[in-house]
């Protein structure tokens, strides 16, 4: 054997692995080298496969619960949708219906105005035959009546004054003069007459209100 037969024979010696026989996680009982089982290597333990197992489960829960939540949230807006529509019709009807009763109410005005415009009419035609005052004055006064019928006949109401106490809701009082003790207070006498429509004063009744006498200490 010559030097360089045993220059690669040391080499060989320290480059030969090294074997543990004791080893038996690597290793047999004759040195040779065991292979790595994969399964083994990939087997999970029943903690790692419950843990996994609720994973699963919670994000097959969540995904459900998502989906159901856009659902719900296409479901409302479809409704909001519905309802902001049948609230814009609803409104639009409400509108045309005090639309048409405020023509209605228009309407059964200027009718009930008419028969006091043709009393006015007659009025006129009979002067141009008859220019006495008794004749004018009674067709003043009709038509006063057809005027103030044309007012009842939409709703207009007049106040009673002369008799009734005061009232400064209703009565304004323009005059105060001395009377009675019984009408103290009372109205006795009417400048112009106040209405009403409904609740609302259209205007009050302007009037003359009476006040007691006193009377002096010595008498």
């Amino acid at each position: 054997m010559n030097e360089q037969d045993l220059t690669n024979e040391d080499v060989s010696e320290e480059n030969a692995p090294e074997i543990f026989f004791n080893d038996d996680r690597r290793f047999d009982g004759e040195g040779e080298k065991v292979k790595d089982d994969p399964k083994a290597a990939n087997a999970k333990s029943p903690e790692v496969l419950r843990l996994e197992t609720e994973l699963k489960n919670e994000r097959i829960r969540r995904e459900a619960a998502e989906a159901k939540l856009i659902g719900v949230q296409a479901k409302f807006d479809e409704i909001k949708v519905q309802m902001e529509r049948e609230t814009q019709e609803m409104r639009g009807r409400l509108m045309k219906t005090l639309e048409d009763r405020a023509k209605q109410g228009q309407f059964n005005f200027l009718t009930a105005l008419l028969p006091v415009l043709d009393n006015l009419n007659l009025g006129i035609k009979a002067s141009e035959t008859d220019s006495s005052f008794e004749h004018l004055l009674s067709g003043v006064k009709g038509t006063a009546r057809s005027f103030e019928q044309a007012l009842v006949n939409v709703g207009v109401e007049t106040i009673a004054a002369v008799g009734e106490d005061f009232n400064p809701e209703l009565h304004e009082a323009v005059e105060m003069v001395e009377t009675d003790a019984a009408n103290d207070g009372k109205i006795v006498g009417e400048f112009s007459r106040g209405y009403k429509f409904g609740d609302k004063l259209l205007r009050p009744s302007r009037v003359q209100v009476g006040k007691a006498i006193s009377k002096s200490v010595g008498e």
